[in-house]
């Protein structure tokens, strides 16, 4: 129905750009294939005449809220004509200065290697014709430099449109301690990457609760449900800090563990302090924030939490629940 609808616009608009005269309803509705085909000749019954003429106002009010400047001319013999004059929707020139046009360069550099490599390089065409310098430097002084942003998760890209288009996704996700991957129900509201890996952020439907995915873990397709939103989308801070307490980033406490010499180098890297224990062991004060547990899966017989209780019994029974498979 949406894309219906965006196509129907699109023709309307087309219409009243490329007219050189005012077209009246009739004409328009015989011009359009989506109003011939839902409504008929302009010369149909008087029902289908109220419905065209509802749709047609809908659609027209629609046009000019997206910046189409739409104009009413009444002819001579007091017909009602409509058309869209192509001086009057024309853009103005698009003027960047050298740091401007280095951040869109930058840009379009980083997703190179991703999924939207195609999309950035159209865009920056399209500037570049538009008056973009073509001798800007996006890198500058760090021409070595080469931003990346990895995405080789296929759910990527369907999930990005679904952010984009408000629209409930399912997909199976094996979470770090299942063996297993188990259907999930979520109304996705922003993709986030934090240390090479991308995220969701989103409500879960099945929990009634905001989760946060990770696309690694996502196995299959990613699969399109109709309906609306329940669950109010939060701002974009708000998305953003959820996604980096989910990944760990954010830390108001501080962790003991136990860590076997030689091993667990990340976390080493995130210690305030480390202490020899001796017999092959250290002892390491880390920040504690959502998801450690998690993580401290991830080192297996390396890792033992000494402090605080709670994240000690989390990770013992991320632990269990990995034995039992």
């Amino acid at each position: 129905m949406a894309i219906a609808k965006a196509e129907r616009l699109m023709n309307l608009a087309l219409c009243l750009l490329g007219t050189r005269r005012p077209l009246s309803k009739r004409e328009l509705r015989d011009s359009i294939e989506a109003y011939v085909e839902a409504f008929g000749p302009g010369n149909g019954a008087t029902g289908s005449d109220d419905s065209f003429n509802r749709m047609f106002e809908r659609d027209k009010d629609d046009l000019r809220e997206l910046g189409l400047v739409i104009e009413t001319v009444e002819s001579l013999d007091g017909e009602i004509g409509y058309l869209a004059r192509r001086d009057s929707n024309r853009l103005p020139p698009i003027t960047l200065d050298a740091e401007e046009a280095a951040a869109l360069g930058l840009a379009a550099k980083v997703w190179q290697q991703a999924r939207l490599a195609g999309a950035a390089s159209g865009a920056l065409q399209k500037l570049r014709a538009a008056g973009l310098p073509e001798d800007v430097d996006p890198y500058g002084a760090h021409g070595a430099l080469e931003p990346r942003i990895p995405v080789h998760e296929a759910a990527f890209e369907p999930l990005m449109l679904a952010c984009r288009d408000r629209r409930p996704v399912a997909f199976d996700y094996r979470k770090a301690t299942a063996a297993h991957p188990e259907q999930r129900h979520v109304e996705p509201w922003a993709l986030e990457c934090w240390r090479g890996h991308w995220y969701l952020a989103g409500w879960d439907r099945d929990r009634g609760a905001e989760r946060v995915f990770r696309l690694s873990r996502i196995t299959g397709k990613v699969r399109s449900r109709g309906g609306r939103y329940t669950a109010p989308v939060p701002d974009v801070v708000t998305v953003r800090e959820t996604v980096a307490g989910w990944a760990g980033e954010i830390a108001d406490r501080s962790a003991r563990i136990r860590l076997r010499a030689g091993a667990g180098y990340p976390l080493r890297a995130k210690a305030t302090s480390v202490r020899e224990l001796g017999e092959g062991w250290d002892e390491l004060e880390i920040p504690y924030g959502h998801g450690l547990d998690a993580w401290l899966v991830e080192f297996g017989p390396d890792v033992v939490v000494l402090e605080p209780a709670e994240l000690r019994a989390d990770v013992v029974d991320r632990l269990r629940a990995v034995a039992k498979g």
